[in-house]
């Protein structure tokens, strides 16, 4: 029996052996002291929350060790959202090429952002900034999880090649948006620089904070030091023995770009933004972020957004209330 994918799920629908990636799962404790399992499942097309209510014959250990689950339970409808609620788990080995269809991925060909962003890096202006970004550039190991890793992993860009995607997207957007604050001399009163390398390395620690290999989950380095920390620590040591050397307080204009990136203490930055320049990368990550949220959310298949059908999304991510999914303009 064909399992429909998770973008196909309806209320109702009663799954029989469908194969999802096993998402963050934790034991919940219900108001008589037992527990209960909580979880996501995902495949290629989104991802749904999933409850079995009865942890009989349940090994999450091993469900979680080899990240994939073998599933049958029911789609039902709670607080306005779709859940699975499971009746029977069991962990899966899955092929390479069905790796491919339950991991989402990015729609854009990552040879060539790549390309466009190591050009850009390369077109900085400071010769200390170029080595700079030589210094990451030429590891290749982070290169080759640059590529590949999510943005996130459950948000934004949560697909394979997610994190460069999202880098590409705003190292191309900021360097438009630049040439927008000129000087009445006509000189850019941004460093482009700054800006640049700022968001190239935002996130670049998530190749790190995140592993994607059996389902998207964070590593105990991400559990315990996280993107944000890391990167500061990468830049310290990446920066060491430049020749020439990079000015003292570029370094620390740097390191503030990194640590204030996600704006508000609550949201996990560990200092404001404190230049313009670290204003431009935090807004524009936001932006991104949010904006991207949006579009999957009324335009899943990036194929445009829809004149028929219903007419507002389930509560979304990017804003927390329903989105209207129709184009008023369309014919």
């Amino acid at each position: 029996m064909h399992n429909p994918t998770v973008r196909e799920l309806k209320q109702g629908v009663y799954l029989r052996e469908g194969v999802y990636s096993f998402i963050n799962p934790q034991l919940g404790t219900n108001r008589n002291g037992g527990q209960y399992l909580k979880c996501l499942l995902r495949d290629s097309t989104g991802h749904v929350s999933g409850r079995k209510w009865k942890l009989d014959r349940f090994d999450i250990d091993e469900c979680s060790r080899t990240g994939f689950v073998r599933i049958e339970g029911e789609v039902v409808e709670f607080n306005g959202l779709l859940q699975v609620n499971i009746h029977e788990i069991e962990p899966a080995q899955v092929t390479e090429s069905e790796l491919m269809q339950l991991m989402p991925h990015t729609r854009f060909d990552i040879d060539s952002m790549y390309q466009e962003v190591f050009e850009m890096l390369e077109s900085l202006e400071h010769p200390a900034m170029r080595s700079l970004g030589r210094r990451y550039t030429s590891d290749d190991e982070l290169m080759k999880a640059f590529r590949r890793s999510p943005a996130a992993m459950v948000m934004h860009h949560a697909w394979i090649g997610g994190l460069l995607e999202h880098t590409w997207t705003l190292m191309r957007s900021a360097d438009s948006l630049l040439k927008v604050y000129m000087g009445h001399d006509g000189r850019p009163r941004l460093n482009r620089d700054l800006v640049l390398m700022g968001l190239f390395l935002h996130d670049l620690a998530k190749t790190t904070e995140l592993s994607w290999h059996r389902g998207f989950d964070y590593t105990t380095d991400g559990n315990l030091v996280g993107h944000i920390a890391r990167a500061s620590i990468w830049l310290e040591d990446c920066a060491r023995d430049l020749d020439p050397p990079l000015p003292v307080d570029a370094l620390a204009v740097l390191h503030n770009i990194l640590l204030s990136h996600h704006g508000e203490p609550e949201h996990g930055a560990l200092r404001p933004p404190m230049t313009p320049e670290a204003i431009l990368v935090s807004q524009l990550d936001n932006l991104d972020a949010k904006l991207t949220m949006s579009l999957c959310s009324v335009d899943p298949d990036g194929e445009g957004r829809p004149s028929s059908g219903g007419a507002f999304t389930d509560r979304a991510a990017a804003t927390g209330s329903r989105l209207y999914r129709h184009d008023s303009l369309a014919d």
